[in-house]
């Protein structure tokens, strides 16, 4: 909890409240700023690497997990979980039919977002552009991988996306710590918009000779800062450079694995097991490879794809004094609440056995770990306080999975879809 009254960078405090007012981190701050930048403070870890896959939120994936906070289930074991649609009727969550989604559905633009949220009583999903959709959920009969996945691993019931925009303006949180203005998936942004101030996480990396690479499949998430993909070509890799890099043991410092964002992303209209597959493999890769013993696996989901969650996202820092760039007509807002949540789990051999992190992560979580590990500055407000995802982790012991677990397979072999198309989806219409 943060007080905009705070003390901040040693100026002059508020005469209200003194007692409780407290003190912010600024841009630029190092976590230990008794120690150099780049002074590696976590020698136990290696390997960083982010899995940020795209559009789905935390009930849609996991209200049915039963660990972390998830449906409100009935005595029938369903959800009691309900949005009301158009004409006030309320649509319970429901299972999906399979594992495909609908085209352009659910949505995520920024008026949907705030319709969603709806002042926070998370109840305009089905009214919005999604649809009944909306309130459709997967089990772990869909995804046994992932399940499995957060049974096993710590499990993050409070990771909430960036901001309540799009896929753009997140990832570029991931990078930069702000969007910087944006709020959708625009490439004009891309070539023609600003850099952010504070640079970017591999610009800081690059001023300490730390490592790192985005492995990629047909987009690298990089590309949305071009001055900076351009500048470090060498750096950017096709997606087969992991598996090899990750069986010599050879992966960098930091990197990015990124899916297929035309069929394996798990983004609408995609069969979603296809998405798990791939996920499957890179982390079947790090647990297998020899550098396994000093790596932490970030999976994550940029944002929640117009699915339904019932947490309503808390304020949030702003990372600057940036506004976002709406157009005429647009709901007004700001970046000074996080995104819903969305599903995510901290995958290392040091990770806290039958743990649930209930502390509020955002996708600058990631950056201040980076930050962390390697006493580089914040890139702004944001990430300088983040909270840096050390509370699934325990270097007090041995590490508990040291030896890997043994996961089951996605239904998938990563190649084919389970399905054509998705439904029936229930509407209250008929």
């Amino acid at each position: 909890s943060c007080s905009s009254n705070g003390k901040r960078n040693g100026g002059p405090s508020s005469s209200i409240a003194p007692t409780t007012t407290t003190v912010l981190r600024a841009a630029g701050d190092r976590p230990d700023p008794s120690k150099p930048e780049g002074t590696d403070t976590l020698p136990q870890i290696e390997h960083i690497i982010v899995v940020m896959m795209e559009n789905h939120s935390y009930d849609n994936y996991f209200g049915m997990l039963g660990r972390g906070d998830g449906f409100t289930l009935g005595p029938d074991g369903k959800p009691t979980n309900a949005n009301p649609d158009a004409n006030g009727q309320q649509l319970r969550a429901f299972h999906m039919a399979n594992t495909c989604q609908l085209p352009k559905k659910p949505a995520t633009a920024w008026p949907n977002g705030r319709q969603q949220y709806s002042e926070g009583a998370m109840t305009g999903f089905v009214q919005s552009d999604s649809g009944p959709v909306a309130m459709g959920y997967w089990t772990g009969d869909d995804l046994p991988f992932y399940y499995a996945l957060a049974n096993t691993f710590p499990v993050c019931d409070r990771w909430f996306g960036s901001c309540l925009f799009q896929t753009f303006p997140n990832r570029r949180f991931l990078l930069a710590a702000t969007a910087f203005g944006s709020i959708n998936n625009n490439f004009d942004f891309v070539v023609n918009g600003p850099r952010p101030a504070g640079g970017t996480i591999m610009e800081q990396l690059n001023k300490h000779t730390i490592s790192w690479r985005d492995y990629y499949t047909n987009l690298p998430t990089v590309g949305l800062f071009l001055p900076v993909l351009n500048a470090n070509l060498d750096k950017i890799a096709k997606i087969d450079q992991y598996f090899t890099d990750a069986a010599a043991g050879t992966l960098p410092a930091f990197c990015l694995v990124e899916p297929d964002y035309e069929r394996t992303s798990e983004e609408n209209s995609e069969d979603i097991t296809l998405g798990e597959a791939f996920v499957s493999k890179v982390i079947d890769a790090a647990m297998h490879g020899p550098g396994w013993s000093k790596t932490l696996l970030v999976w994550c989901y940029d944002e929640h794809g117009g699915y339904y969650d019932h947490v309503a996202p808390p304020p949030a820092l702003p990372p600057d004094a940036i506004a976002p760039l709406t157009a005429p007509g647009d709901p007004p807002g700001d970046y000074a609440r996080y995104g819903f949540r969305v599903p995510a789990a901290i995958v290392s051999p040091w990770a806290k056995r039958d743990y649930v992190s209930h502390v509020v992560h955002d996708h600058t979580s990631i950056l201040k770990l980076v930050e962390r590990k390697f006493n580089l500055p914040a890139l702004t407000a944001r990430d300088a306080n983040a909270d840096d995802l050390l509370d699934s982790l325990d270097f007090d012991h041995d590490p508990a999975f040291l030896t890997p677990p043994s996961l089951p397979a996605s239904h998938n072999d990563g190649v084919t879809a389970l399905c054509g198309s998705a439904g029936p989806v229930p509407n209250p219409q008929g």
